[in-house]
């Protein structure tokens, strides 16, 4: 589901609604602050893009965006 491009972790994720969408972007949040790891990311309806690279390591790909990008691939299975 992520895609690496330009030193990040890339994915649009699609749900039945923005509720959907927007519960989700809540779940993540939270393991993000747990995770002390942030994305970049946007929601237009049902649709979330969200970019991973660690700011602090030099805008590049880290263990810290793998086990990030997991965590958020493991929630998405429930939206599916």
């Amino acid at each position: 589901m992520f895609k690496e491009e330009n030193n990040r972790l890339n994915a649009s994720l699609k749900f039945k609604d923005f509720v959907a969408a927007f519960a989700f972007m809540t779940e993540v949040a939270f393991w993000a602050e747990k995770m002390n790891h942030h994305p970049n990311w946007s929601n237009v309806y049902n649709t979330v893009l969200i970019q991973l690279t660690t700011h602090d390591a030099g805008n590049t790909v880290t263990e810290k965006d793998l086990k990030l990008a997991g965590k958020i691939e493991e929630l998405y299975k429930k939206y599916t």
